[in-house]
């Protein structure tokens, strides 16, 4: 169906149709000549972490310590199945994932003695997973749907991993790892292209992803997105964070779950730099109560109590309002052809309730529209920051119902879906709107 042309177009268009790729397998066919290379930028926690532990590492208890000590590279994050064998490693993990922040350098580190490193920065290896369970948490699914329409592994296709413990800072701030990050994003992009006869880059990412590469797009020159990025294909964000980012930082330090990746999102999270980074945007939600208590509501205008009250030290108050919330505030149009894919129907978190002020205890969820991570309300918003952009050119907003967050990169209808709009670009661009599917 032919897309309305946006200056006629209401806000949501129905698209009855088929599902996309089902008894049409000549779009792939014929593409496959013609495809543009793919860089691929994972969600949150979807990297893969080495670490060197030196003799400058204090661990909280020996036995986290002496065995790696000077012993070379081993895998922090994503090593679960290390895990499995010896629960007793959790502190250690845990204690080797925190960061602190350097008021003199004025950035975040590691702790003392522990060295990092992303694990296969651009290749899509580091996506995939020896545990079954894990196949489908990240791009997986994606690569091999890429793959079944002619793309391959250093070919034309590509992955940018980040570390997902840090985050974009506002300007003029030090964000020595997101800086690292974007100089290698920049570089791969240009030899991706290179390598696929000087063709423009199709970027695709979900989740938290799709901020590192906003906010990377946002700071290069407007002359390089022309030559080099031919479109953004952005699954599942909004604008806006979500309520649902609040929850973690309410537990309590002294209670840290019993694995690691509820560790790493909850006590652990709270040293990250990123913790701020999806957190609800005074833009969207305004002064709309997000997490209710007895005695006092808390919003996204009043954020910094929220952090306050929960236990956050007034160091990482200030860190918020100086270093997340100007870029949270300051999201813009990409000024790239953009289309942006985000999953509808699933009860997604809008409000937290503590009746009793105890931000240890489980709330009592109050939900929304969403894809049961990112709100309806952000994405509503993401589309009209964009198109209000007299320089933004071709947008396109997608909305496919019943698809959550994780099922964008793992269901069989929704990857169809993402991989159409991705074979969509090596056409000549045309009208925009929004979709439901």
């Amino acid at each position: 169906m032919e897309l309305l042309p946006q200056r006629l177009s209401p806000l949501v268009v129905l698209l009855l149709a088929t599902p996309l790729f089902v008894g049409a397998p000549s779009l792939a066919d014929d593409a496959t000549s013609s495809l543009h290379p793919v860089v691929l930028v994972p969600g949150n926690t979807c990297a893969q972490l080495d670490a060197r532990l030196t003799d400058e590492y204090e661990p909280p208890t020996p036995g986290c310590g002496m065995p790696k000590q000077g012993r070379g590279w081993f895998r922090l994050w994503d090593n679960f199945t290390a895990l499995q064998e010896d629960p007793a490693l959790l502190p250690c993990h845990a204690d080797q994932l925190r960061l602190v922040y350097d008021p003199v350098a004025g950035d975040y580190r590691n702790m003392p003695g522990v060295k990092t490193r992303v694990v296969s920065f651009g290749s899509t290896r580091s996506f995939r997973f020896d545990d079954p369970a894990r196949k489908n948490v990240c791009m997986e699914g994606l690569v091999d749907a890429l793959e079944g329409v002619g793309y391959r592994e250093g070919a034309n296709l590509f992955g940018a991993p980040y570390d997902f413990r840090h985050a974009p800072a506002a300007p003029g701030m030090a964000s020595k790892v997101f800086s690292d990050f974007s100089s290698s994003f920049k570089l791969l992009v240009e030899r991706a292209s290179e390598r696929s006869g000087n063709k423009p880059v199709i970027l695709v990412t979900h989740s938290m992803g799709g901020l590192f590469t906003m906010v990377f797009l946002d700071r290069t020159h407007l002359a390089w997105r022309r030559r080099f990025v031919k479109h953004l294909v952005m699954l599942c964000l909004g604008a806006g964070g979500s309520p649902l980012n609040m929850w973690p930082l309410a537990f309590n330090a002294a209670s840290p779950p019993s694995s690691l990746p509820g560790t790493v999102l909850t006590y652990g999270n709270r040293s990250f730099a990123s913790m701020f980074s999806l957190l609800p945007s005074p833009k969207v939600y305004g002064d709309a109560p997000l997490v209710i208590t007895g005695a006092k509501n808390y919003s996204a205008s009043n954020m910094a109590e929220y952090l306050a009250a929960v236990g956050l030290s007034e160091e990482q108050v200030a860190l918020y309002r100086t270093r997340a919330l100007p870029v949270t505030l300051d999201i813009r149009a990409p000024l790239v052809p953009m289309t942006s894919i985000n999953g509808v129907g699933v009860p997604t978190i809008d409000k937290l309730v503590f009746w009793d002020g105890n931000f240890s205890a489980k709330p009592q969820l109050v939900n929304g529209d969403g894809d049961g991570q990112i709100n309806l309300q952000t994405v509503l918003a993401l589309e009209s920051l964009i198109r209000a952009h007299p320089d933004q050119g071709y947008f396109k907003s997608i909305l496919i119902p019943n698809t959550t967050h994780k099922g964008m990169i793992s269901d069989e209808f929704a990857l169809k879906r993402v991989v159409s709009e991705i074979l969509e670009q090596i056409k000549p661009p045309h009208d925009t709107g929004t979709l439901i599917n």
